[in-house]
């Protein structure tokens, strides 16, 4: 039988996947030329657009799936914490970085507990013994 807990974390899970998903998708759709020439802008080395956008898109998808979980949620924090004290610091909570907060919260709950519920990992894993 399922817990509310288990699925409250799948629930965080899978919608951190689509958030992430979806702005690499953006990056790349709107041409990643013109995030890193935004990147350049803004002080950040341009080629980093690239791992960021890769990070986003391979890793929502990834983390959708169940897929390296933690490890995901560890690099899209580091990619929240960026975004927060480059980019949305400055324009303050509402208008700046509330969502990269929570976001960053997000990514450290599942860094921290993980969500082996409906895990394409997990599935792959049973039955090893750690």
């Amino acid at each position: 039988m399922l817990n509310k807990t288990e699925i409250g974390t799948l629930l965080l899970r899978i919608m951190l996947g689509l958030v992430f998903l979806a702005n690499g998708a953006a990056k790349f759709q709107g041409g990643i030329g013109n995030t890193v020439g935004w990147f350049d802008s803004i002080g950040i080395p341009g080629f980093l657009a690239y791992i960021v956008a890769i990070i986003e898109l391979v890793g929502g998808i990834a983390i959708i799936l169940g897929l390296g979980t933690r490890l995901v949620s560890l690099l899209f924090g580091a990619i929240m914490i960026g975004a927060i004290f480059t980019v949305k610091l400055p324009d303050g909570f509402l208008n700046g970085y509330a969502l990269d907060l929570v976001l960053l919260v997000m990514s450290i709950y599942m860094v921290l507990n993980g969500s082996k519920l409906y895990s394409l990992g997990q599935l792959l894993l049973k039955g090893r013994t750690s």
